[in-house]
């Protein structure tokens, strides 16, 4: 091949240098250098985005948690903090750095549907990011950050578009969810294709140690081997992560755990208080025809009816009157109808009475939660009636009622009544007072409603009322179980490990299941008691490790 000289090179550049404003005038080289400079990385260590981020106040564990992401691990890795801890604000951090940095342009995000306009805006708000939410028909290769739920994206025509584009980067927030390899959420993640991947949940261990081996391998294929000669050599228990250097050396190589101890957020207390209530005579007198149920019908019938009339008698009647129209047979049925009847004559619940007398107390803000739907709709009356305004959170709200609830909430109404799905994802820090109207029977999920209010954000303590009747079912829960365990003076979080070493996979289950094997309040008592000092006696330590 031959090379040609360009013989009129030097006469150009000659003159070039005489006229220099013919390449360039001085402004707008001053500019485009200025744009090269603001652009370029000059160090591949650190984290370059945090000198375009000065409004964030990131807290040590955050900075170091995307720091490790990028430098140690990769970029693949499952961000496990406790609740409230900043999961979210450090996988944007992650995602900043990445594009600043020019190593990502494409990047994909599933979150639950409640969650996506949440991710959108704070994606904006706090990081300057661009990201989309998909409308009716999305343009999936157009938009370089989508924001959308598995849901919608495992589906046809959209699954098929999805999986053919190379992702640079997939972020997957409550991801404890995609634990079963069997699922079609699982297989339809793990076919995505991915440079990076990150997966955030604060349980990534719920029912197996095989959980932990699931995500990992959505990760890094193979990383812990194959299935069967995992289960092999580190068994099948939670406890065994603990106890085995080898295996918890390498989870560590893919995951961050931070815990509330560890952090600054514990400077933010959380203020528990139980709140003993009496039912009124008329009441107790209903109350204690539930007996009657316990001889004549399954168990189960009345552990739902006692729970649901210490809640609301609006959720107790329309139990009992579907359980009556159901069965049919009057005579049959002879003391469902006299409960129907008793309920029917009750006048406004205890609960709720003190609730208002705490609401009315302050201006503050207050998030009540209630496991029946029926309660809601009652608490929402009653509030009402005493001028006190009140917005309703549930899990039947489309994507965008939810977010106007939350607004509404933060904006105008002192109250946010909210079911259980409100214990997931939606963030509250604006507001530090927390009523749990009816306690749920696992504490997990109890940690997931305090996580709504005590989390990265929150800057002032915050406030938990526990609701509980006196004589009832309740008394039992919250004196054998929560007390007896210490829940709220011990870290919440590591009460997963120690239900994972006892192999009960749902407290609450478990606890259904005591009262629906014993014949007495006092079995149900003693085998209770019997529950919470064996989680007491395992959490030991726990405790000492965190004293």
């Amino acid at each position: 091949m031959d090379i040609l000289l360009d013989e009129d090179f030097g006469e150009e550049l000659v003159k070039q240098t005489v006229n220099p404003d013919a390449i360039s005038n001085w402004n707008q080289f001053k500019l485009a250098y200025q744009a090269a400079k603001a652009s370029s990385v000059p160090t591949f260590e650190g984290l370059v985005a945090l000198n375009h981020l000065p409004h964030i106040d990131f807290l040590s564990h955050q900075r170091e948690a995307a720091e490790e992401i990028i430098h140690q691990m990769q970029g693949r890795a499952i961000l496990a903090d406790e609740v409230g801890l900043g999961k979210t604000i450090e996988a944007g951090l992650v995602l900043k750095e990445y594009l600043i940095r020019g190593m990502v342009n494409k990047v994909l995000i599933l979150t639950p549907a409640s969650l996506v306009n949440q991710w959108v805006i704070e994606l904006h708000e706090k990081f300057f990011i661009q990201a989309y939410a998909p409308k009716k028909n999305p343009a999936w290769k157009d938009a370089d950050i989508m924001v959308t739920s598995i849901d919608m994206a495992k589906r046809e025509p959209h699954q098929s578009e999805i999986l053919s584009i190379p992702y640079d980067l997939i972020i997957i927030d409550e991801a404890h969810k995609l634990k079963n390899p069997a699922t079609k959420n699982y297989q339809f993640v793990k076919a995505l294709q991915k440079k990076y991947c990150l997966l955030l949940t604060a349980t990534p261990i719920q029912n197996r140690i095989t959980d932990i081996f699931n995500l990992v391998s959505i990760l890094k294929p193979g990383y812990l081997g194959d299935l069967t000669t995992f289960k092999k050599e580190y068994g099948k228990k939670m406890g065994s992560i603990d106890s085995n250097l080898n295996l918890k050396k390498l989870i560590s190589k893919v995951m961050i755990r931070n815990r509330r101890q560890d952090t600054g957020l514990a400077d933010t207390k959380r203020l528990v208080k139980t709140e003993w209530i009496e039912f009124s005579e008329e009441e107790q007198k209903v109350y204690q025809m539930l007996e009657h149920i316990k001889g004549t019908h399954p168990s189960f019938t009345y552990l739902t009816l006692a729970k649901e009339l210490c809640s609301s008698r609006e959720a107790c009647f329309l139990s009992s009157k579907q359980m009556y129209d159901k069965l049919g047979d009057p005579e049959a049925t002879g003391p469902l109808y006299e409960l129907i009847s008793g309920v029917e004559q009750l006048p406004q619940h205890a609960k709720a009475k003190r609730m208002v007398e705490l609401i009315q107390q302050t201006d503050e803000k207050f998030i009540v939660f209630t496991e029946y739907r029926a309660s809601q709709y009652y608490l929402q009356w009653y509030l009402q009636q005493h001028g006190i305004s009140s917005v309703p959170f549930r899990g039947g709200f489309k994507r965008g009622k939810k977010d106007w609830m939350k607004q509404l909430f933060r904006d105008h109404a002192q109250v946010m009544i909210a079911t259980e799905a409100a214990g997931e994802g939606i963030n509250l820090q604006f507001c530090r007072n927390m009523i749990n109207y009816d306690l749920p029977w696992n504490p997990m999920r109890l940690e997931q409603r305090i996580g709504r209010i005590h989390r990265f954000g929150q800057d002032k303590n915050v406030q938990i009322y526990n609701f509980a009747i006196k004589n009832t079912i309740e008394e039992h829960i919250l004196n054998l179980l929560y007390d007896k365990i210490k829940l709220f003076e011990n870290a919440i979080g590591e009460l997963d490990h120690i239900l994972e070493e006892l192999d009960i996979r749902d407290l609450g289950k478990e606890v259904e299941a005591i009262y629906s094997e014993s014949a007495s309040y006092g079995e149900a008592k003693i085998k209770l008691n019997n529950l919470a000092s064996v989680i007491s006696s395992h959490s030991e330590p726990y405790r000492r490790s965190s004293s």
